[in-house]
């Protein structure tokens, strides 16, 4: 189902929870956000849709992967500034990303997974991420 974007800054700054095996429904009610609005969008966490749980979506290879409970566990020393848009907000704003990362995660089965991303994804993962601490991009 296609949910509406949340915009409100007071729901979007609550930092996430863990989710839990009964929460995955909602990947796809994000995933098929992500779909409707993919002209724009290359990610989607759970708080844009309404739900304050760890879990978010990033495009990779022409499909929006889900990443449930992600946690960066290293990182590269390098970063880079690069300016952001966001379907929360209007506009852009600058931030500072890690070039590369890597991230233990649970896939859409509850599996746990642990993968090293670079460049753009590596930079949506990090955006997407932000969210689920309550962070505004």
């Amino acid at each position: 189902m296609i949910r509406e974007i949340v915009r409100d800054n007071k729901k979007l700054m609550i930092k996430s929870v863990e989710a839990t095996i009964n929460d995955l429904y909602i990947i796809d009610d994000m995933i098929d956000t992500a779909k409707a609005n993919n002209d724009i969008c290359v990610g989607l966490a759970a708080n844009q849709i309404g739900e304050s749980i760890r879990i978010i979506v990033v495009e990779m290879g022409g499909f929006f992967v889900p990443l449930v409970n992600p946690k960066i566990i290293s990182h590269s020393k390098t970063t880079y500034e690069v300016e952001e848009a966001c379907l929360s907000h209007e506009g852009t704003k600058e931030t500072t990303r890690y070039h590369s990362i890597e991230v233990e995660y649970c896939d859409r089965t509850f599996t746990k997974k642990k993968q090293n991303f670079s460049g753009f994804v590596a930079q949506v993962i990090q955006h997407e991420m932000d969210h689920c601490e309550g962070i505004l991009i």
